[in-house]
């Protein structure tokens, strides 16, 4: 490929990482690393190769850049405006995106949906990119049926992000503190009182948490066809630092359903990082932008998608194990 990647927010934890991690599979793919600040924007190409930095400026429609010879664009930062997907759109390039979250999406969807012949649109505002919703569906393989899912993530209280990251947390806990779960086949929002819920980690101490309105409810519940889904979030010391080790991110999926004999079945499963979610961040995001630019798979076409409408779940794990997880 001729045409680079245009990284917004590239010298970023969420977008340098994920650059690396391209350069590491494809080794001549250019990448463009855009951000505020050129000098810092250029420490990151220059530690890639193959890569080049440039500022952007996203009030602007065309981003105040002179170029325009990409391949996609990927945004790992909040693009309040959407002039990074008009951008995507008017040149006619892929687009990924991991901020808006479930209660900023609505733009974004509507944007993507008006022009939905200009160019495929993945949303992936997902936690960590899609990576837990990835995860529980590979491991729903063996049901028949599936009754329940439910998921936990514990995340360090030392690893919440970098500041784009932490912002987006902040906006999100902002607009509600309600919870979103589907029961009984109903998309349902929770009271604040009612959203609160322990997540078990792998030692099996628990972490107070709670429901949140994230892109993974629907996805699960959609992907699944179950009924009961819901996704809970705590913050704190995971086992890993209370060990006196790094902080380490435990992803918990609990699945009810049928086997293919009809005999019940309960599983439960953990994916454990033990840098923390940095590293799986990244890997959502390099999964979706390898898939947009049909480096792995066809191309896809035109439209709105999500992370699981366009990767596939064993392969993900795959990358997941090569990245340093444990799953078990």
């Amino acid at each position: 490929m001729d045409r680079s990647v245009l990284i917004l927010g590239g010298s970023g934890q969420a977008g340098s990482d994920t650059a690396a991690l391209l350069r590491l599979w494809y080794p001549t793919l250019p990448l463009t690393i855009a951000g505020r600040d050129l000098d810092r924007a250029q420490r990151v190409a220059d530690e890639l190769g193959t890569a080049t930095a440039v500022t952007i400026d996203l009030s602007r429609r065309d981003l105040g850049l002179a170029e325009t010879n990409h391949s996609a664009v990927i945004a790992t930062l909040w693009d309040d405006r959407l002039n990074g997907l008009h951008y995507a759109q008017d040149h006619g390039l892929p687009y990924l995106s991991i901020s808006s979250g479930l209660l900023d999406i609505g733009p974004e969807i509507v944007a993507g949906a008006q022009r939905s012949s200009a160019a495929p649109v993945l949303v992936a505002s997902h936690l960590m990119a899609g990576i837990a919703v990835l995860a529980t569906l590979d491991s729903v393989r063996e049901f028949a049926r599936v009754d329940t899912v439910r998921v936990g993530v514990a995340l360090d209280d030392t690893d919440t992000g970098g500041p784009a990251g932490i912002a987006d947390l902040e906006r999100w806990s902002a607009v509600t503190s309600a919870g979103l779960v589907r029961r009984d086949g109903v998309f349902t929002w929770l009271a604040e009182a009612d959203a609160q819920a322990d997540v078990s980690t792998v030692d099996g101490t628990a972490l107070p948490g709670q429901s949140i309105p994230v892109l993974d409810v629907p996805s699960l519940a959609l992907a699944t066809g179950a009924p009961n889904v819901r996704v809970d979030f705590a913050v704190g010391e995971t086992p890993s630092r209370r060990r006196g080790e790094p902080a380490s991110i435990d992803i918990r999926i609990d699945l009810d359903g049928t086997d293919q004999a009809g005999n019940p079945v309960s599983r439960t499963h953990h994916v454990v990082h033990p840098d923390g979610q940095r590293p799986l961040t990244a890997l959502g995001i390099a999964l979706g932008a390898e898939r947009l630019l049909g480096l792995n798979g066809t191309r896809p076409t035109p439209g709105i998608h999500t992370p699981e409408s366009l990767i596939d779940p064993a392969y993900a794990m795959r990358r997941m194990r090569e990245a340093g997880a444990s799953l078990g």
